[in-house]
Parts: C-alpha cells; structure tokens; sequence
C-alpha cells in the first residue's frame, strides 16, 4: 500500500520484524532504509541483543538518511527495570536533499505502520541521538 504524498511502500518484512522486536524482543534495533529503486521501505540491519548502543549509532550511515527502531532498556530512579521503544528519524546534514525529502514526507506513514511506538527522536548529527538524549527522554 503505496503512501499518496510519498508513493512509498512498506515492506512486509518491516513490519514482521518490529512485532519481533515489540513482542517477543528478539532485537535490540531494527534499521530501515527506503529502496529508492522500488519506492519501497525495507529492513536494511537487524541488530541482536549482543550488540551494545555504541553499535546501534554505528550502524547510521554518516551522509544516508535512514529510520530506525531502537528496544531500550534502563532503570528508574525507584529501581525498576523497564524497556521503551524509540523511532529515530535520521537525516545528517550531508545527505542529499531528494533523500531528506523522500524520508520526510514518508515518516509519518511508516511510523503508523510500526504500532507501538513510545519515543520519536528527529537526528540531523549524532550528538542529537546520544545515550544521555536517549536517557533523558526514556524518562
């Protein structure tokens, strides 16, 4: 099903790997890239509960737009062990324009096809998606 303001689709296997990650937590982060070839939002990296969040900010290209989900866990202040689901938006600064734009107008959509959702983060440079910005607002 093809957005009208974006004509971008979402891939089956998205969506499949998000309930994987909401429900049974299979993945610490999900990658997702648009496939300008096929109009089409597909899963670019799965990364497994080895991978720590040093890796997760690795694995955003540095000049390529890109959206991800991202299983984090922390502590309370009361000491209770919880877990909340971020979507970060990333669009750096050097990526092309037709790119930022494509990405842009197609986020809205995609993220409605990942229900369950907690946290959104916008992220042009890296420090905008530090592990104390990731704190701050898991709170």
């Amino acid at each position: 099903m093809a957005n009208s303001a974006s004509g971008m689709a979402v891939s089956d296997e998205c969506k499949l790997k998000f309930m994987e990650l909401k429900a049974k937590r299979n993945y610490r982060f999900i990658m997702f890239k648009i496939d300008e070839k096929i109009l089409e939002v597909v899963v670019e990296k799965a990364g497994g509960h080895d991978e720590t969040y040093d890796d997760f900010t690795a694995s955003f290209p540095a000049n390529e737009c890109r959206y991800a989900v991202l299983d984090f866990d922390f502590t309370t202040i009361e000491n209770c062990q919880k877990s909340k689901i971020f979507f970060i938006a990333w669009s750096p600064d050097p990526a092309r324009i037709r790119s930022k734009m494509l990405y842009a107008s197609s986020k809205d959509r995609f993220k409605r096809e990942l229900d369950g959702i907690q946290v959104e983060l916008q992220a042009t440079d890296p420090s905008e998606m530090s592990l104390d910005v990731i704190r701050g607002r898991a709170f």
